[in-house]
């Protein structure tokens, strides 16, 4: 149901479009820089560390804002925040390119985390807000395939353009296509009745203070070793953006007259489930690209732009599969598509782990790694559309926010984890030295070649790659069993029974 007074287009489609050219590029970027480590460390004539800052201050800015942007939509308009967002997201794309030291990039990659806080958001509260919910299903398996892709494609065009242009233009592509996704915003995205939140800046100071601490500390705990960093440690540094966090839920629950996040939302048992699916999934998309591209590159001896086609087909698979699943939200019950996602991207996984070896067939790998595209298609979108279907429209966008934070900090716990443990059973293979070796550097190191690396050590390092790759696959499992109990629901936002079928469509409550 839509806000009474908002002039909606008889086609969404067209707006649909427009936002997802800005979607998916602040997505790209998220795993783009990865594959230019190299390429950057000697540009700059630096080290690993304030290069991967390159990628730590962009997830920072992203992450952090993620639940008050959502907000911000809902009271200022999220037509008015995306334009915000995308223009600040371009002009940053270009500074990054034009970057004349370290500092700079690190610098501009903020404010291009910060545009594209603002953006993400509202992607999902224009669809709930301009789709019925009837059709609703099929645009958020649009928006769902987007993202999917999106975290996949960015090492495949990094290393296109790496090899091709230079690193600069792994920015500068941003330009022309932030500009047209301008153009297509101004003239598509409809402009949606805003609605007058008062602000709980308390509450906007301790969401922002506790996910900072938290993600900083996590972002930054493998590169010391979870020691001291500056007067504090990182365990001390995340017990405390633990502690304001849990200060921010009470005051939620106690505090403002209109809190930034209305913790009634979490009443729906959807919703709640859809954000913890969700996390493991954004947990072990990030997780799973570090021991993948590291043995395909190192054990392998692919170049980057070969390691990135070698996972192509995955996301073709996605994008064919996309409209497809679509239909399917808005007829099958939301548990199905989900289970089946996540426990399929399990056990893909698994066999995936089996098959690194150093001489395994390199068709069988491509076979499987195409899996992950048909169960990520499943995943994504189902769990989006399921997510926000039952929620009011005015808060439309505090849900967005809290959605795509929930699915950053998986992804941020994610590369942490993944480090710790690539680090733990490499070493346990190999050595500490050789675990520095491998795994410090992350996937961005030098591929090497099976034919530069003894056989013993070459097997050894796929072991300790295979072992790490389970991780992800464990979390997928519990994904798999939190999308378990979602509940189909009538336009009343009453559940129906499980197994019953209902000729009621799927509606969200006015």
């Amino acid at each position: 149901m839509t806000a009474q007074g908002e002039d909606l287009p008889d086609n969404p489609w067209p707006a649909l479009w427009a936002l997802v050219i800005g979607f998916f590029m602040i997505l790209v970027d998220v795993s783009i820089v990865s594959i230019a480590t190299p390429a950057l460390m000697e540009s700059f004539d630096t080290g690993i560390e304030p290069v991967l800052w390159v990628t730590s201050a962009y997830l920072l800015a992203y992450a952090v804002p993620l639940l008050i942007t959502g907000r911000f939509g809902d009271r200022y308009g999220p037509k008015r925040l995306y334009l915000i967002g995308l223009a600040t997201f371009t002009l940053a794309s270009l500074a990054c390119g034009l970057a004349p030291g370290i500092e700079w990039l690190i610098a501009a990659r903020v404010v291009q985390g910060l545009g594209a806080s603002m953006m993400t958001p509202q992607t999902m509260a224009v669809i709930t807000r301009t789709f019925p919910p009837e059709r609703r299903g099929s645009a958020m398996a649009l928006w769902g395939a987007v993202g999917g892709v999106a975290f996949l494609v960015g090492p495949l065009l990094g290393g296109l353009l790496l090899d091709s242009l230079g690193w600069e233009w792994i920015f500068f592509i941003n330009v022309p296509i932030g500009a047209i996704g301008l153009v297509a915003a101004l003239r598509l995205v409809p402009r949606l009745e805003v609605h007058a939140h008062s602000m709980d800046w308390l509450g906007v100071a301790l969401s922002a203070v506790g996910l900072f601490l938290v993600i900083f500390g996590l972002q930054e705990g493998e590169q010391h070793d979870w020691g001291a960093i500056g007067p504090v440690t990182i365990p001390v540094l995340i017990g405390v953006g633990l502690l304001v966090l849990v200060g921010f839920v009470v005051w939620q629950a106690r505090g403002p007259r209109e809190p930034l996040i209305p913790l009634r939302i979490f009443r729906d048992r959807n919703f709640s489930l859809a954000n913890l699916a969700i996390t493991t999934m954004g947990l072990s998309i990030t997780a799973m690209m570090f021991p993948l591209l590291i043995w395909l590159q190192t054990v392998r001896g692919y170049s980057p732009t070969e390691a990135a086609l070698v996972i192509a087909p995955q996301a073709i698979a996605s994008i064919l599969l996309a409209r497809r699943v679509g239909h399917l939200v808005d007829r099958i019950h939301p548990r199905v598509l989900p289970t089946f996602g996540l426990g399929g991207f399990a056990v893909t996984l698994f066999v995936l782990s089996r098959l690194m070896t150093p001489d395994s067939p390199m068709w069988l790998v491509v076979v499987v790694v195409t899996f992950i595209g048909v169960t990520g298609a499943c995943i994504w979108g189902p769990l989006a559309t399921t997510a926000n279907r039952n929620l009011p429209i005015h808060l439309a966008g505090a849900g967005a926010g809290v959605y795509n934070t929930t699915r950053q900090v998986g992804s941020v716990i994610g590369s942490a984890a993944i480090a710790a443990l690539m680090s733990a059973r490499i070493s346990a293979h190999l050595g500490p030295q050789a675990a520095e070796q491998f795994a410090g550097g992350g996937p961005e190191g030098g591929a090497s070649g099976t034919s530069q690396l003894p056989a013993p050590v070459a097997e050894a390092l796929s072991a300790g790659l295979a072992d790490a790759m389970l991780l992800p696959a464990a979390m997928l499992v519990i994904g798999a069993l939190a999308a378990v109990p979602l509940e189909r629901m009538t336009h009343a936002g009453r559940p129906v029974a499980a197994g019953r079928r209902s000729a009621a469509r799927d509606g969200s409550p006015a």
